[in-house]
């Protein structure tokens, strides 16, 4: 087994391999050289960093009913980096979506939340992801205590949207989407589970 700071870096690395393909993808197209990225490529950079996102968060809820299921405890080590590399990646999707496609004109950002439905569902997870990014870290967990798992309970909202806001994007198939969406609702009902074997327990517990 990798000892933790290898396993660590080892994470770090790969987290990183996806923004290393897009930066790959836009060098050949700028030599034209063969690239995925189509005949709209701003649009399919913008989807592209948005895919990557749901994958994170996704990874991010994976870990601790695997911690459970495996319990190899070195996965729950990287969770709170995948929970970064989940932002970092929304962060990328709205700046390229921002620069790439509204070439930073707000009115339309404006335009674009109001009048588009999935756009909407996707600013409010990624302004919902804000909070979690900022209290990851362990200041915060000590100033908030039980509060901070209370509010960092939101990821499974925002991972609902975010299965909202692709499966609105989706235009031929929605198999990816689909398959997003059960993943997280698994992920849900695992949690909703535990929440009430726990509730169950402590009632027993009580004296009678």
């Amino acid at each position: 087994m990798l000892k933790l700071p290898v396993f660590k870096s080892l994470t770090f690395f790969l987290s990183l391999l996806p923004l290393g393909y897009s930066i790959y993808q836009v060098y050949q197209l700028q030599v034209g050289g063969v690239n995925v990225l189509g005949a709209d490529p701003a649009k399919a950079l913008v989807l592209l960093q948005g895919e990557w996102t749901i994958r994170f968060l996704i990874l991010t809820l994976l870990v601790t009913p695997l911690v459970r299921l495996t319990g190899w405890r070195q996965l729950q080590r990287v969770r709170r980096m995948l929970g970064l590399f989940t932002f970092a990646y929304a962060s990328i999707h709205l700046m390229a979506y921002l620069f790439l496609l509204l070439e930073f004109d707000f009115r339309n950002l404006w335009a674009d939340i109001l009048k588009r439905p999935y756009i909407t569902v996707g600013f409010a997870a990624y302004l919902l992801l804000v909070p979690l990014a900022i209290t990851s870290n362990r200041f915060a967990i000590r100033l908030l205590r039980k509060r901070w798992a209370i509010l960092h309970r939101l990821v499974y909202g925002i991972a609902l949207l975010a299965v909202v806001h692709v499966t609105w994007l989706a235009r031929s198939s929605y198999l990816e989407a689909t398959v997003y969406g059960v993943i997280v609702v698994l992920l849900l009902f695992s949690r909703v589970f535990k929440d009430k074997l726990a509730s169950f327990q402590g009632t027993l517990r009580r004296p009678v």
